[in-house]
């Protein structure tokens, strides 16, 4: 697990640094991102007692990983970039977590509020908010490798200005990643290199 955990604060941090080479003295809010991915989780859930609603567990997925991106920032940047430090905390949070209430709404809002409070990712909150989408540690490994792929496929590819075209054949990037994500037997470097091709092979130029 710590191996895992390492790999992914290193994709993050080589991910940050493209967007900014000193994206650990730039100051970054990485809070606020987690508490506003809340908000936009509490949709895909549901909340409106007033209409039908139901769970987009896909979606609900996705913004979980864009949350741990962020948390994973948040962690690098109380470490100071060590990368080491921040695996063995991130590690400890995990094992030290108490099993907490099952009620996904309010896990969300803790998450939020932690956020806004601490200005860290609350780990019992995400783990439980994890578990109620079904979405074991070995799950949230692969997507979050996937999704930064994805992410710097973006960088690569003009985000950052504007010129990046997030919608392709009709569908948006996200749903391209997963099936092409799906299709790839290989782990680690391999992944991420087979991935990277297969979306550079789908995106319109």
């Amino acid at each position: 697990m710590k191996t895992r955990l390492r790999h992914m604060l290193q994709l993050q941090d080589r991910l940050n640094r493209q967007i900014n080479p000193d994206w650990l003295a730039a100051g970054y809010p990485w809070y606020r991102a987690i508490w506003i991915e809340a908000a936009e989780l509490m949709d895909h859930y549901g909340w409106k007692w007033w209409k039908a609603q139901s769970h987009d567990i896909e979606q609900i997925r996705l913004e979980l990983i864009d949350i741990w991106h962020f948390g994973l920032s948040a962690e690098l940047l109380h470490h100071k970039g060590d990368l080491e430090a921040a695996a063995d905390a991130l590690l400890a949070e995990m094992q030290q977590a108490d099993a907490v209430e099952d009620n996904f709404r309010h896990h969300v809002e803790a998450l939020a509020r932690h956020a806004l409070e601490q200005h860290t990712l609350a780990m019992p909150s995400f783990l439980a908010l994890l578990k109620g989408a079904e979405t074991g540690f070995d799950d949230l490994y692969r997507i979050y490798v996937g999704k930064n792929v994805l992410n710097r496929f973006r960088q690569d590819h003009g985000y950052k200005d504007g010129s990046y075209q997030k919608s392709w054949h009709g569908r948006e990037d996200n749903e391209h990643l997963a099936e092409l994500a799906a299709a790839i037997e290989e782990e680690g470097e391999a992944f991420e290199e087979q991935l990277y091709q297969a979306l550079e092979e789908r995106y319109p130029e």
